[in-house]
């Protein structure tokens, strides 16, 4: 450990100190490439949901994650969590969970004679919530606080979350008995909220292969799955992706995406300048992750659906009628017009 200026002799200017030498951004993008391939050998078939993952990350956002039991939602947050060498826990939501299981509580020490906090599993780089929909509100929004500043608030003193820190939220969308519905509030807390379907035939195929040899679940390292990346190339990266550009034709069209949203004859409620936010900050991770020095209207369009789709309310006989946000957004992308 160096001498500090107050003990030693001679002091040395901060601006003569070594700094550490900038990391670059090819290799950066690479390490994040890297990671969607290490997850790939503990999870066949969604590809899309690891890069959304990834995008999130790179965007200081969360996801919320949508699909039946047993499409590998919580191996596959385990082994994104695992290839970026990050800590995970796993918060099981249920009716009777209480907001300070999740954030952390003061708890007696009769030893000391006084309260100490004790920290709760949001206190990790990465939260599963598994079937976040399964707790009462009160306790969904002990979550707002960590996702939206990154700190937990407790008799007054704020305490900070790790960084990098991501919340992926897991929710059935068959079964509705005991859930209680995310209100707005929090589902705008999530960037992206993302589908895992069922995979395709050849990636089950792949899937069963996979365990009639052995593969383990629970056992990550015995896959081969080893971390593509650290904490300080995600912080790098996610600087990296935030400095991407953005030309003004570029913001109409978000702000005009926007808006159409609140025009169309389907919606009760559009998107708010918030969400026009969110979508410029995944188009900018997912411009990065392609090489671009800019986002353009591709970037954009892409990114539109997972990014908007949780945060529109369809008015009922549009929704009695069959009508799906995702086929709403679709209009909107068709009836705007795109910069040149």
């Amino acid at each position: 450990m160096t001498d500090t200026p107050a003990t030693s002799a001679v002091s040395t200017p901060a601006a003569s100190e070594p700094r550490p030498a900038p990391l670059d951004e090819a290799a950066l993008r690479e390490a994040m490439n890297r990671v969607r391939l290490e997850v790939g050998k503990a999870v066949i078939g969604q590809d899309g949901t690891v890069t959304g993952l990834l995008i999130a990350l790179l965007a200081g956002g969360h996801v919320l994650l949508e699909g039946v039991p047993g499409v590998a939602k919580t191996l596959l947050v385990r082994a994104f969590s695992a290839a970026l060498g990050l800590d995970t826990k796993r918060i099981q939501f249920t009716p009777d969970l209480m907001p300070g299981d999740v954030s952390g509580s003061l708890v007696y020490d009769a030893k000391a004679g006084e309260f100490e906090f004790r920290e709760g599993p949001v206190f990790t780089n990465v939260v599963l919530a598994d079937e976040i929909n399964r707790t009462p509100p009160k306790t969904q929004a002990a979550l707002l606080e960590a996702m939206e500043e990154h700190q937990v608030s407790t008799d007054g003193v704020t305490r900070a979350l790790p960084d990098p820190f991501l919340v992926a939220a897991t929710q059935n969308p068959i079964e509705h008995e005991g859930t209680y519905t995310l209100p707005e509030a929090q589902l705008d807390r999530f960037l992206l909220k993302l589908i895992v379907e069922v995979p395709a035939r050849d990636a089950e195929l792949a899937v069963l292969r996979r365990h009639a040899g052995g593969f383990d679940p629970r056992d990550l390292a015995a896959a081969g799955l080893r971390r593509a990346a650290t904490a300080d190339e995600i912080r790098a990266a996610r600087r990296a992706a935030a400095s991407v550009t953005v030309s003004d034709d570029v913001l109409g069209y978000v702000v005009d995406l926007a808006q159409a949203t609140r025009r169309s004859p389907s919606v009760q409620l559009g998107v708010s300048p918030r969400a026009a936010t969110a979508l410029l900050a995944a188009s900018k991770a997912w411009a990065w992750l392609g090489g671009y020095p800019a986002i353009t209207p591709d970037h954009v369009q892409t990114m539109l659906v997972p990014t908007w789709r949780h945060r529109i309310r369809l008015r009922t006989d549009a929704e009695l009628e069959g009508v799906s946000v995702d086929a709403v957004l679709g209009s909107v992308l068709q009836q705007t017009r795109v910069p040149i």
